[in-house]
């Protein structure tokens, strides 16, 4: 049974209880059994499930974004963008996924030899609560495309967005079982990995979870794809146009209440322009409404839970007693509900704990860099590789830098995002493979080389 607490006053929703084993296993049954048929449609057939479950999703768009608010504090417009974004992902695939799977001729000598991609069976996907549609819609819109089919465990506090979304692909007209949705708890998951009817799994979370998982799917040889945290550096080079690098470094660390493994979390500047940067950053992160995620005006609600508000208070204040200096925020709001306000740490340095671990929340550190190498040096300094940003007018020398830069992208004067055509993935303890693109409709997929001797 897990308790549902609304984070935007504390109280309590109700209470969920967990599926029991027997309800498990008969939806992986009825998940196998799907897979049989759902594999042999043509993929123009599964592409027009993908466009109707889009049109759904549009449609159901306001219900599923108080949905979320209600459930982890998303306010309700960024709620809505989330919901438009799973749409246009599904929509990307089923336009897609035909040319993205056409065989692939092989240069042979004497004989016929081609690449052709199937799918490999039930995916269970493990997600997490943060973008609780984009995170499973990421990953199972390229799935189904494939031919495979899903079983999702989603994270326990929003179990009436996993149950919207089940009724999306329902409603849609997908053969039963090829998307469902299970309650089970973390250590339930982790043991259904081994499953033998699980083909392979998919993680978004943190890094102690993703080890945990990878542990036991690797243990059955199953294939994986890890999603894990970030602590993405934003470089200000000396020659960057300043102004409006800070509006972005607001937007890129209050993007869903800064509880995003993308969010940039350091901001490394190159000491030149250092003063005029923080003073225009702090201007741009006081504009940042707090307020209820109810709100339409709101654009930062509520942190999920209380002990993620604790563990960021704890993150600040190690960080200030170890020489960090608070320039604005720096402690939770004296009202109902688990807010924290945007809030700029400087003076920050490798070793703190806003340096060195992943602060999920509206806390941005600010580190002086006295040069471009120093700052691609700190930039680096992280167990995490995601995403990092770059800001500079030199286009050419960042193009170059951003090769140096241990991250799975790199966006030169823009904010690090996810995007349906591009791939999305880290490195290091950020984990491995790949969502989206053609890249992530093949991650789970047998690449099968065809050979026929003519002879």
């Amino acid at each position: 049974m897990t308790k549902l607490i609304n984070p935007a006053n504390g109280k309590l929703i109700g209470e969920v209880a967990f599926d029991s084993l027997e309800t498990v296993e008969a939806k992986l049954c009825t998940a196998a059994a799907a897979f049989q048929k759902w594999r042999d449609w043509k993929v123009s057939e599964r592409s027009g499930k993908l466009k109707g479950a889009a049109q759904l999703l549009r449609q159901r768009r306001g219900n599923l974004a108080t949905i979320a608010a209600r459930e982890m504090g998303k306010p309700l417009s960024a709620g809505e963008v989330e919901v438009s974004k799973c749409a246009v992902a599904l929509e990307h695939y089923a336009q897609s996924a035909e040319e993205m799977l056409k065989q692939i001729p092989l240069a042979t000598s004497g004989g016929k030899g081609y690449l052709r991609f199937e799918p490999l069976g039930v995916i269970l996907g493990i997600m997490p609560w943060n973008y609780p549609y984009w995170q499973v819609i990421r990953f199972a819109a390229a799935s189904l495309a494939a031919g495979n089919v899903v079983v999702l465990k989603h994270a326990p506090m929003v179990p009436g967005c996993a149950a919207a979304l089940e009724s999306v692909f329902t409603d849609a007209g997908f053969t039963k079982g090829v998307f469902q949705s299970i309650r089970v708890e973390d250590s339930q998951a982790q043991k259904l990995c081994a499953h033998p009817l699980v083909a392979a799994v998919t993680l978004t979370g943190s890094d102690r979870a993703g080890a945990a998982v990878a542990a036991t799917a690797g243990g059955a040889i199953k294939k994986t794809v890890m999603e894990l945290g970030g602590s993405d550096p934003f470089v200000v080079l000396a020659d960057a146009d300043v102004e409006f690098a800070a509006a972005s470094a607001a937007e890129a660390r209050c993007v869903n209440s800064g509880q995003s493994c993308i969010a940039a979390k350091r901001f490394i500047v190159d000491a030149s322009v250092l003063e005029k940067f923080t003073e225009a950053f702090a201007a741009a992160m006081k504009k940042q409404k707090v307020g209820d995620p109810m709100d339409p005006a709101t654009l930062v609600g509520p942190l999920a839970r209380k002990d993620l508000l604790d563990n960021l208070q704890r993150q600040v204040e190690s960080s200030v007693k170890a020489g960090a200096r608070v320039l604005i925020g720096g402690a939770p709001l004296s009202i109902e509900g688990f807010y924290y306000p945007p809030t700029i740490l400087t003076d920050v340095r490798p070793g703190m704990a806003v340096f060195d671990e992943e602060t999920f929340g509206p806390v941005a550190a600010v580190v002086s860099a006295k040069n471009t190498a120093e700052a691609i040096e700190l930039a680096n300094q992280t167990l995490y590789g995601l995403g990092a940003s770059l800001w500079t007018r030199d286009l050419a020398g960042a193009e170059k830098l951003a090769g140096e830069i241990d991250c799975g992208s790199v966006f030169i004067n823009a904010v690090v995002r996810s995007d349906p055509r591009m791939p999305f993935g880290g490195i290091k303890r950020s984990g491995w493979g790949r969502e989206l693109a053609e890249a992530g409709l093949k991650e789970f997929m047998n690449v099968k080389t065809v050979w026929v001797n003519k002879a």
